[in-house]
């Protein structure tokens, strides 16, 4: 039991670090601009943005499962049941 809650802990701490490491390459993006000699790095922010947008999905997405599982979501969030009226 408690190497499950240690996994579970280890896939919710991955993806935030990752995340933090996005903001911090949107934040460089944005401070090295003010540069003049240098110029915007686009590619820096698009990293960042995907760095911080795809961890963000995996938790919600992984909480929202977690949450399922104990029917505590509201019934819009629910997977609705086929119909096996055939």
């Amino acid at each position: 039991m408690v190497f499950q809650k240690i996994i579970a802990l280890l896939i919710m701490v991955i993806p935030a670090a990752i995340a933090m490491y996005g903001i911090k390459l949107i934040r460089d993006a944005f401070f090295h601009s003010a540069s003049p000699d240098v110029g915007f790095l686009w590619g820096k922010l698009i990293l960042g943005i995907l760095a911080f947008a795809i961890p963000v999905w995996f938790i919600a997405g992984f909480i929202l499962h977690h949450e399922r599982k104990k029917n505590r979501v509201q019934p819009r969030f629910m997977v609705p049941e086929p119909d096996d009226e055939d």
